[in-house]
């Protein structure tokens, strides 16, 4: 079965740290209670301790006609399905901002096209294999000290979850185009 689910990442994390598979999350076992209490927290965590590339999107914010109290000159409805804001641009160039509520706030005139870099809650379908892992070993950590009660064994699921968890930023960050150093300021100063 290709396709990951909540129900499934649980159920391999379970079975990870020596428990019973689950099919649900009323299954009515300690394993799903304890799943359904802490995944949906666990899995947004994971997706915003940085910045994924295929949890990442762009969205032009839409401008709202009530302007800031104070501070800042405009008011810009955030996307939805945002879980975190990583960057506001206007013509690729970053500013200012500062975020109060389902809001981001900044000086930008009405005539700027405003877009969020933004993370969301990408669905396990869509999560790599690299991630899927790193999350598994986590809900693992998390299941061994409340249902086990094993201490050393949390100790090594989460060990083992944060080295999955950098496996997977190392192979996160090749998906996107190689940035070049600009040396030619380094090669004037030596030359001089």
């Amino acid at each position: 079965m290709p396709a990951n689910t909540a129900i499934k990442v649980c159920s391999r994390a379970s079975i990870l740290m020596g428990g019973s598979a689950i099919t649900s999350f009323e299954d009515g076992t300690v394993e799903a209670d304890v799943c359904d209490a802490m995944y949906e927290d666990l899995a947004r965590a994971s997706l915003t301790n940085t910045r994924w590339r295929f949890a990442t999107n762009q969205a032009t914010l839409t401008r709202l006609a009530t302007a800031p109290t104070g501070r800042f000159d405009a008011a810009y409805q955030l996307p939805s399905g945002m879980i975190m804001l990583n960057a506001i641009t206007v013509n690729d160039l970053p500013i200012e901002y500062d975020i109060y509520g389902d809001k981001a706030y900044c000086n930008a005139v009405a005539a700027d096209t405003v877009i969020a870099d933004y993370v969301f809650r990408a669905v396990e379908a869509n999560w790599p294999a690299y991630f899927t892992i790193a999350v598994e070993f986590s809900m693992a950590a998390l299941l061994a000290v409340s249902v086990a009660r094993d201490s050393q064994l949390a100790s090594l699921m989460e060990q083992k979850a944060n080295l999955y968890m950098m496996q997977a930023r190392r192979l996160d960050s090749q998906q996107q185009t190689t940035r070049k150093l600009n040396t030619s300021r380094f090669i004037a100063q030596r030359r001089s």
